[in-house]
């Protein structure tokens, strides 16, 4: 019985994906905070806030979605040439370890300035828009933002020009690993991203 049952175990060890089985694994956030400072944080910031806004923070991020996003760089589901040769040399345990590490780092809170623009995206965000069939934002990433773990990223205070680039990089086809943003982002217009993107800025 019991060899049946480490029999199964192996199975089932085998069966998981490489993101499922490095999101298994607990990072080690101070051996996170090296790879951090010598693999990433030339484009997103020693403790994780990016000061490029074309590049995201990852400062207090699901340590879940970052080993998700670092996992399809590696195998090319998500394109990136440049993220593809940051990930390609990182162990399972390496991307659980910088996960670990900017997950603990405080997000810092930016604002935005155009007050209409944020009231327009604050309606797509928490109302959605039913003319276009649009859930609301906050359905998968929360009121305030914070994502679920597991299974949404935090997007509170994100640069507005990267939630922009991806929105559009769903909308258009360039971004493929996520279905339900790609149908999401379809029925949105430039100035719809814009707006939605602002508001997301301005969160804290």
């Amino acid at each position: 019985m019991r060899s049946m049952s480490v029999a199964v175990s192996i199975a089932a060890l085998l069966m998981m994906s490489p993101a499922v089985y490095a999101a298994n694994l607990k990072g080690d956030p101070s051996k996170g905070k090296v790879i951090a400072e010598q693999v990433c944080a030339a484009c997103h910031g020693a403790d994780g806030n990016s000061a490029a806004s074309a590049n995201p923070s990852l400062a207090g991020q699901h340590p879940d979605y970052i080993i998700k996003q670092l996992q399809e760089f590696k195998s090319q589901k998500r394109k990136n040439p440049i993220m593809l040769g940051m990930a390609t040399p990182l162990s399972d345990a390496d991307m659980a370890n910088v996960a670990a590490y900017f997950s603990q780092q405080k997000p810092k809170q930016r604002g935005a300035s155009d007050k209409a623009l944020i009231e327009a995206g604050k309606k797509i965000y928490r109302g959605g828009i039913a003319a276009k069939s649009v859930p609301a934002c906050m359905a998968c990433h929360g009121p305030a933002g914070a994502g679920i773990p597991s299974q949404y990223p935090l997007v509170s205070g994100q640069h507005s020009a990267y939630t922009i680039a991806q929105l559009k990089a769903f909308r258009d086809g360039e971004r493929t690993n996520n279905l339900p943003m790609t149908e999401i982002a379809a029925k949105l217009s430039d100035a719809e991203i814009k707006a939605v993107a602002e508001f997301i800025q301005s969160i804290h």
